[in-house]
This record gives structure tokens, sequence and C-alpha cells, in this order.
């Protein structure tokens, strides 16, 4: 077993390489590009004050295209929206998360080339458990959209690549997003001092608990999910 394991995943990173590297920048880039722009923002804070109606649909189409690219960390984008737009900005953070998960499912089915699932076209057991979570990929969606430490782009990346149809996908993005992002974006309406948030925005008793529980929703949903497709697979009659 465990030598079909390591052959597994031998296997796995030779011929997944590029796409493995890809999810892998997906997770590290945003850190990045959010703490970049904390220092631009600690200096030029104006540039998002009293923006024209142009000026906010400028703004909500760049921070769409930002966090398909993995250039900023959602959470930040909302923050600073709800501090500097008020929950007037709250419609176009929606629009820009809608259009932050087309452009970034596109990216990731043109990147990838259903390469990944060629490659566990060769496992059937592998194979069958994703088929079985395609299936649920409402719940799926849902419950990774949900946690706040699962990131944006890598979380588009992954379910794209295993074949969730897009409508569905984009539809399921949206509502999952919404509880967390909410939350984040009254906290980015009642800041005092955005940096400061931007820096901790787990700071305060109530925050941490609210995090947790989003956390641990998600975390034992997705368990649930994994474990009940898996389950299905190995019930089904060996041929």
């Amino acid at each position: 077993m465990f030598t079909q394991l390591m052959n597994f995943l031998r296997e796995l990173f030779q011929k997944n390489f590029s796409t493995l590297l890809i999810m892998a920048l997906l997770v590290l880039v945003p850190l990045v590009g959010s703490s970049s722009l904390v220092l631009v923002l600690s200096r030029h804070q104006a540039l998002l004050q009293h923006l024209t109606a142009l000026q906010m649909g400028l703004y909500f189409a760049v921070v769409g295209l930002t966090m398909a690219v993995a250039l900023t960390n959602s959470t930040f984008v909302v923050i600073v929206t709800g501090y500097f737009l008020g929950w007037a900005g709250l419609p176009g953070m929606v629009l820009s998360y809608a259009l932050a998960a087309a452009l970034g499912y596109e990216l990731a089915r043109r990147l990838d080339q259903d390469k990944l699932r060629g490659f566990l076209h060769h496992f059937p057991k592998a194979d069958a458990v994703l088929a079985e979570l395609q299936d649920q990929s409402w719940q799926l969606i849902l419950l990774t959209r949900l946690s706040p430490v699962l990131p944006f782009a890598l979380m588009t990346f992954v379910l794209a690549i295993v074949g969730v149809p897009r409508g569905r996908f984009l539809a399921a993005s949206v509502l999952g997003m919404l509880p967390r992002s909410l939350f984040f974006y009254w906290l980015g309406t009642k800041a005092s001092d955005v940096l400061a948030l931007l820096r901790d925005p787990n700071e305060g008793t109530a925050s941490k608990l609210v995090l947790l529980a989003l956390v641990a929703a998600s975390m034992l949903g997705l368990y649930v999910v994994f474990s009940r497709a898996l389950q299905r697979v190995l019930r089904r009659p060996t041929m």
C-alpha cells in the first residue's frame, strides 16, 4: 500500500508539476501582494476617499481582477472596501467576487487543460471519488467558500480543474462567500484604523469566535462530504 502511494505521488508530481506549482503560487502570492498594498495604502489612503460612481466601478473591476489572479487576498479587499465605501459599496463587492470567480475559473481551465483529470483517469478509485464530489459540488463549493482560511484564488483553481460545472460554481461561490464577507465587511465599516485591522483582522474575542465557528463549520462539512464520497466508492462492487 505504501509503495503504491509513493508511486502515485511520484507520478502526480512528474506529470502535473506545472499545475502544482501554480497552486503553490496561489497560496504565496496573495500574502506578498496584500502586504505590499498595505504599505501603499498607508501612504496613499486619499486614493480611495470620495470616489465618484465611475471611479467606484473601476475600483471594483480592478479588485475583481486582482483577486482572480491572486494578487490580493479577498479578506483584505473586503475590509478595505467596507472601510472606505461603507455599505453602499457592498453590491459592488459582491459583483467583484462574481467577476473574480468567473475569471479565475476560466484561467484555471486554460492553464491546466484537463491534465490533472486525465492523470486521475489512470487511478479508478481516485477518479471515482472525484466524480462523487462533482455530484455534491453545491455543498463542496459552499463549504470551501465559507472558510476564511482557504485562499480564494487557490480554491477557485482547484474547483475549476476538478470539473465543477461553471454555472453552479459561480452561484455557489458567491453564496458561500457571503457569511464571512459580510462579517469582514462589517468590521471594515466599524474600523477606526483600517491599517491596524488589516494587520490583525482577528483582533477581539468576538472576531475570534466568529472566525473559529466559520472554520469549524467549513472543515466539518468538508469532512462529511469527502467521507460520504469515499464510502460510496468503496461500497461499489469491484469488477
